[in-house]
């Protein structure tokens, strides 16, 4: 299996415009997810790829005009990074842990 068959599970995300509306609504908390192995690995090449394309664009001194291919690319693969990042679940934090096991439902 090739490590971009691994991403090709994922939806494909059109270009987003960055922006506050597409900064998740939990802004200055940080919470961890958990990564499965194969999301880890998609993110690990769309990394590269990303700082792979930005080195790139700085060394040939390119201008930042919205209508620059190199960086629609580097968009482009930003908002895949973030979809596959965000569709990891979150990891409870240790007070969420304690008010499950302290109240458990009963259904």
């Amino acid at each position: 299996m090739g490590p971009l068959s691994m991403m090709s599970s994922y939806p494909r995300p059109a270009p987003a415009p960055v922006g506050p509306a597409t900064v998740p609504a939990t802004i200055g908390r940080t919470r961890r997810r958990r990564i499965s192995p194969q999301a880890g690995r998609a993110l690990e090449i769309l990394g590269h790829a990303i700082e792979y394309l930005s080195d790139e664009f700085a060394h040939a001194g390119g201008s930042l005009s919205a209508h620059n291919g190199q960086v629609e690319a580097v968009q482009l693969l930003m908002a895949a990074n973030r979809q596959i990042y965000f569709t990891c679940p979150e990891v409870p934090t240790l007070a969420e842990r304690w008010h499950a096991l302290l109240h458990p439902r009963t259904a």
